[in-house]
């Protein structure tokens, strides 16, 4: 599926993807990344070669179809009208296993195509798990399929890694000077994906 996923994002959308190198090849990673599309989560997947878990609403998985697909790819229900418990018990399990789990910290999609404030619910996986963070942000998959937008249209998407801050790094910081750094990296990821976006247009 990643192999089809790729090619498929390369030929429709001229997918790039730049700093996977920041992405260690195991042990605990939560990956860190700004939310512009439905088309998020498998620009993301086809991005490492490492299996991802990500987190999708309860009700995606009332679909059999979906449902089907969507575990098979790592996804985990997460109950976004209540507390959401076990979908974050999970999270923490599979972390503590050593895998990597994608999350989307603003909470939702975007509704201009910049990175808004990000909740602080990562702060609290990334200290129980010691997990490494990797920020990360796509850019141009706003453009090609806004929320206001129904079915997606061609375009562009870039996706740019940054570099990962160690669980010694996280200890340092309080939950609000961590959002802010996280915020930051996101937000700088996100001016290098257009800049390289916006210029290869241009030429």
């Amino acid at each position: 599926m990643r192999a089809l996923f790729r090619g498929v994002a390369v030929a429709f959308y001229r997918y790039r993807r730049f700093g996977s190198e920041h992405v260690p090849s195991r042990g605990t990673v939560l990956l860190l990344s700004n939310h512009q599309s439905h088309f998020d989560p498998l620009i993301i997947g086809v991005a490492t070669n490492r299996r991802l878990n990500f987190l999708a609403r309860e009700t995606l998985f009332h679909f059999a179809p979906l449902a089907w697909f969507i575990t098979s790819v790592g996804s985990i229900p997460i109950d976004l009208k209540g507390v959401g418990l076990s979908g974050l018990k999970e999270t923490l399990r599979r972390l503590k296993r050593g895998e990597a789990v994608v999350l989307f910290p603003e909470g939702t999609r975007t509704s201009d195509g910049e990175v808004a404030a990000l909740q602080p619910g990562f702060c609290a996986l990334a200290r129980r798990s010691k997990a490494t963070l990797v920020p990360l942000a796509i850019d141009g998959a706003f453009e090609v399929w806004p929320r206001r937008r129904r079915l997606p249209r061609l375009g562009e998407i870039h996706l740019q890694f940054g570099p990962a801050i160690g669980p010694d790094e996280v200890a340092r910081f309080d939950d609000d000077a961590l959002v802010e750094v996280v915020l930051a990296r996101i937000r700088a990821c996100q001016a290098e994906a257009r800049c390289r976006r916006v210029g290869q247009r241009g030429r």
